[in-house]
């Protein structure tokens, strides 16, 4: 019997993928970007973002009362075991306090604060959500050309009868600036990308909430706009790939740096950047090229 040669089975290979987060860092800073895909560098978590994260979970899981007991009394009362829980799984955040009683009871106190913002704009008794904190994904691009996955996680999505769609996105710092509103909707095109693409329809309104100054701000998004806003994400991600087959990501300097936990290895504040990770291999790299070059 004469033997086969034996073929080698490759298994589809993953297509590139982009978060809105990690989107919004490569334009916001190239670097920052690095440091945390690439590097992949822990970073420990303020109270700020803490205190975010708790009031996102409270407000979550407030969803899951009937909407008669969804009230303000209800929510402060959430706040302490939804706390506890989130200590629970990420030990790291007990640690933002100096043990005391009084420094823990501040940071909840602050937290109830900000769903006080969120009732004085919103009544949750009023709306049944069709979905909270979801993963929604979609692939853009027509098969066997470019392509790229694109996925994130939505605050709320809400679906009026007529079926009309509302993205929500909870913000407990106050209204912003330029700069970070222009990075919130940018996450929030995102968002309504995905929709369109996978549910055929271009939401009728993107909401942020303000929580700290109980404000709103209400963006409506067009087919036209997602469309330039699809080919802005394949321009990104080019870019992305661009710079990892460089090992190039350039320092963007802005008021944001104020904010960055990387200070101590960024040029821009005198830092040495850490050498490029080993993890990225000549074959990852490789592989990146390979698709640049199929675009081009």
């Amino acid at each position: 019997m004469t033997e086969q040669p034996v073929s080698e089975t490759t298994s589809p290979r993953p297509l590139p993928s982009l978060s809105p987060s990690r989107a919004a860092d490569f334009k916001t800073c190239p670097l920052l970007y690095r440091f945390r895909s690439i590097d992949r560098i822990p970073e420990q978590p303020t109270a700020e973002q803490a205190r975010g994260t708790l009031v996102h979970a409270v407000l979550e899981k407030l969803f899951d009362s009937p909407a008669a007991d969804r009230t303000r009394e209800i929510a402060d009362e959430l706040v302490t075991p939804q706390w506890e829980r989130l200590v629970g799984e990420q030990p790291e955040l007990g640690a933002l306090f100096d043990g005391t009683e009084r420094t823990r009871e501040e940071f909840l106190a602050s937290a109830q604060e900000l769903l006080g913002g969120y009732f004085a704009v919103e009544d949750p008794r009023r709306l049944e959500p069709a979905e909270r904190e979801t993963l929604i994904e979609a692939v853009l691009g027509e098969a066997g050309e470019e392509q790229l996955l694109i996925r994130g996680y939505i605050d709320r999505l809400d679906v009026a009868p007529g079926g009309q769609l509302r993205v929500v996105d909870y913000k407990t710092g106050g209204s912003p600036r330029e700069a970070f509103e222009s990075r919130a909707l940018f996450q929030l095109k995102f968002y309504a990308l995905v929709l369109w693409r996978t549910r055929g329809t271009v939401p009728k309104v993107l909401r942020l909430m303000y929580l700290k100054d109980a404000e709103i701000c209400d963006y409506t998004p067009d087919a036209e706009e997602l469309t330039r806003f699809e080919r802005t994400l394949f321009a990104l991600y080019r870019a992305i790939e661009t710079a990892t087959v460089a090992q190039d990501f350039r320092p963007k300097p802005s008021k944001l740096c104020n904010w960055c936990a990387h200070q101590s290895r960024c040029p821009e504040f005198g830092g040495t950047l850490p050498p490029f990770p080993q993890q990225v291999t000549a074959a990852t790299i490789d592989a990146r090229q390979r698709r640049l070059e199929g675009t081009r």
